[in-house]
């Protein structure tokens, strides 16, 4: 019987040797996340605090997948993941990168969109490849899968950003400032005819009091609209460029060296039949 100790360090022998790059930049990021966490403590902010836990939680992610689902994640996606991660919660959120940067956020969805059309991809090009399955998908209809998985996973998490908007007021999605605007709501006949607004300066705030707060922003606030809309335009290109690259990959029977560092495989394992099998060819 192994001893678990020799067992574990034989394991994590094999990952540093296949995963050399990968563990590094998880040693890395875990121990910031670590001490970001310790300030945040130290500072009260409990909010930060979780937002710390969570991330350590999602670094996690990828090697329990691997695990559970019996895939292999290429280096270069899995450090690409770590990254985003670290990328949207330590320095989006924590370090406000979102409000320094203004295009933290486009950047990070542009990613997104590349990265979920990748996962959509190998979803269906495991099934594709495997023995077993009963069905073989052409090239085209898992480039269309890819991205419309990748597009309706940018939808969901537009719903997610407004819910939150609505209920806890936290402006994920960000405003945006406009200097002009078509609405029917000034349409002095009640109709439906647009009233275009020009050359807008400021906007001023009537509370139930009768207080008025004039805002001084330089034109009209809009509430979110345009930001969820580049969110899911960049979205859109992403995970259009990463289906047009995967539709070519599979029609090069996946000779293409770009792709295999984003797509998921699966690991192959014998079964007790094929086993055999080979046992009764050796034998003969």
């Amino acid at each position: 019987m192994e001893h678990p100790k020799r067992t574990r360090r034989e394991t994590f022998r094999a990952l540093w040797k296949e995963k050399k790059a990968v563990t590094i930049v998880y040693i890395f990021l875990r121990t910031s996340v670590v001490l970001v966490m310790l300030a945040q403590i130290f500072n009260r902010n409990f909010e930060n605090v979780f937002l710390c836990v969570l991330t350590l939680v999602l670094f996690a992610m990828p090697s329990l997948l691997e695990r559970k689902l019996d895939i292999d994640l290429p280096n270069t996606l899995e450090i690409i993941i770590l990254l985003f991660i670290y990328a949207a919660e330590i320095l989006g959120e924590i370090g406000a990168y979102y409000v320094t940067f203004p295009y933290w956020d486009t950047v990070l969805h542009t990613l997104n969109g590349f990265l979920c059309a990748a996962i959509g991809f190998s979803l269906l090009d495991i099934l594709n490849r495997h023995n077993r399955a009963r069905f073989h998908l052409s090239p085209l209809y898992l480039a269309i899968v890819a991205f419309c998985f990748s597009m309706t996973v940018g939808v969901v998490w537009e719903f997610f950003e407004c819910a939150m908007d609505q209920f806890f007021f936290l402006d994920m999605q960000k405003d945006s400032i406009v200097q002009r605007i078509g609405t029917i709501m000034l349409d002095p006949t009640g109709g439906n005819h647009p009233v275009v607004l020009r050359n807008i300066t400021d906007v001023i705030v009537v509370q139930s009091d009768g207080t008025q707060t004039a805002l001084g922003l330089g034109g009209y606030l809009d509430i979110g609209l345009l930001d969820t809309m580049e969110d899911l335009f960049v979205n859109f290109i992403g995970a259009l460029l990463f289906s047009i690259i995967g539709y070519f990959y599979v029609l090069s029977r996946g000779k293409g060296k770009f792709v295999k560092r984003f797509i998921p495989v699966a690991n192959d394992h014998p079964t007790s039949n094929e086993t055999n099998h080979k046992a009764d060819e050796a034998e003969s």
